[in-house]
């Protein structure tokens, strides 16, 4: 058995960027930092800042294209995916990205720093459904017994 799962809070460090893959489908790119507090050995305070690269698809990517923003803070639910490319020297280099599969807004509405959305007539958010969980138990399931 293996598990890819990350869970991740904090600040979008920029406003999303929306594309379209060749056959269409939306895919979004934002930045987010998670801050760590800390006390280093002489018992002073510090705290580290961790920028992550993640990316959705589908729906997930309009959804956070039209009501995400820099600065708002979010809940993020994903795996962790690795790419490689050559860069212009020719140097293999790798990345990896947070492939969100679920966002919650933290923030207050708006975009977090008090301004309106970024459209006026702003659409619902899908909510997962028990129906949705590929874990759930269906009648007639064996109970495990511990």
């Amino acid at each position: 058995m293996s598990v890819n799962k990350v869970i991740l809070i904090g600040n979008l460090g920029k406003d999303p960027e929306v594309k379209h893959t060749a056959s269409g489908v939306p895919v979004c790119r934002f930045s987010l930092a998670t801050n760590e507090t800390f006390k280093n050995k002489a018992g002073e305070t510090e705290q580290r800042t961790e920028w992550h690269s993640v990316v959705c698809f589908a729906r997930l990517a309009e959804i956070c294209g039209q009501y995400l923003a820099k600065g708002r803070q979010v809940y993020i639910e994903g795996s962790i995916r690795s790419r490689k490319w050559d860069d212009r020297d020719g140097n293999e280099r790798k990345s990896y990205d947070i492939v969100a599969r679920y966002m919650q807004m933290l923030s207050p509405s708006g975009n977090g720093n008090g301004a309106k959305p970024k459209e006026s007539s702003p659409t619902p958010v899908p909510q997962t459904s028990e129906a949705d969980n590929p874990f759930r138990e269906d009648e007639g399931s064996e109970q495990i017994p511990f």
